[in-house]
């Protein structure tokens, strides 16, 4: 039986500061769930960078609905600092909602995704109406 809640793909996020001088910021996630543990990539827009790109490597793990990982950035950008995160996963795992730290700073963060059933998939695929031309 696979797991309802493997946070495993791509999530789109906000997260939020509680220091008044740190701007909210996006990112996508790609994550792989195995066995529990999770590794994965986030990538941000860079809003001091010139039109650049953060990037940071995650690394964690989830019970249950319980979620916590370590999200490092690399140093190719302006950043290399580490942030922890912990949070919970929804029931048919489509949201991820929590808290982040690192040092001097605390704030919120919510992840969302689009989970698709595979028999649904399939049959909306059967449905579907060729378009001339296509």
């Amino acid at each position: 039986m696979s797991d309802r809640q493997d946070v495993s793909g791509v999530w789109y996020g906000r997260w939020r500061a509680e220091h008044p001088a740190v701007a909210p910021g996006s990112f996508i996630a790609l994550l792989e769930e195995e066995g529990g543990g999770i590794t994965g990539t986030i990538t941000e827009p860079d809003p001091d960078g010139d039109d650049s790109v953060l990037r940071a490597l995650v690394g964690g793990e989830r019970a249950g609905a319980d979620i916590s990982w370590v999200k490092q950035y690399d140093g190719a950008g302006r950043l290399a600092h580490a942030v922890r995160y912990a949070g919970s996963v929804n029931a048919d795992a489509t949201e991820i909602v929590g808290r982040w730290q690192l040092e001097g700073f605390t704030g919120s963060f919510a992840m969302n995704r689009e989970k698709f059933d595979i028999a649904e998939l399939e049959e909306t695929e059967a449905l579907r109406i060729p378009l001339p031309g296509l």
